[in-house]
């Protein structure tokens, strides 16, 4: 963790690092997607949640968190349509907190592993897996509790099985990008990641 005499130095420099890489973060997710058609639908990102995941490794799970936070209201916004496709408020209220804050939240836990596992490699994998684990539980409770109550699938399956097959279809490909990006990342920035330098 960082070491510095001159708090407000410090101070700037972890908002402005937040800012950044929450920008580059939402760039990526906007911009560098392609859809998954191939499967049910949805989305894959070239691993925009790394970004983030590097964000809590240098400046851990609390700040982690709330900047994960800040880009969950970001997409929240940029989704609002979706929100709108609810009935009633209970379910609009749940699509947003489902698909939207709890589900990118999440991504400020990925430092998390580091407390258990010494190994900062295999650490950084355990906790991608984690909170991709994680996002695409909040997406599946929701497409099953909400989405099919919305519109039930023309494929003859049940909810659940549905739910699973849309929401796994985009995040396993979601998740083994980011590892890789991750992965490939860590090596030449291994001083930057813990916020070493």
């Amino acid at each position: 963790m960082k070491t510095c005499k001159n708090r407000p130095a410090l101070a700037t420099r972890k908002v402005l690092e937040s800012a950044l890489l929450i920008g580059v973060s939402l760039v990526l997710n906007e911009i560098a997607r392609f859809n998954s058609t191939w499967i049910y639908g949805g989305s894959v990102t070239l691993g925009s949640m790394i970004p983030l995941v590097m964000l809590c490794w240098r400046w851990g799970t609390r700040q982690g968190l709330f900047s994960a936070f800040v880009f969950s209201l970001l997409q929240l916004f940029l989704g609002m349509k979706n929100v709108m496709y609810g009935r009633n408020v209970l379910q609009m209220a749940l699509i947003a907190l489902l698909d939207y804050v709890l589900a990118y939240t999440v991504i400020g836990l990925a430092a998390a592993p580091r407390r258990i596992i010494k190994n900062e490699l295999v650490a950084l994998g355990a906790g991608i897996v984690m909170v991709c684990a994680l996002r695409f539980l909040c997406h599946f409770i929701s497409g099953w509790l909400i989405w099919n109550a919305l519109w039930p699938n023309d494929k003859g399956l049940s909810g659940m099985v549905y739910s699973l097959l849309y929401n796994g279809g985009y995040m396993l490909p979601e998740t083994l990008i980011a590892l890789v990006i991750g992965i490939l990342l860590f090596m030449p920035l291994r001083r930057f990641w813990p916020g070493a330098d």
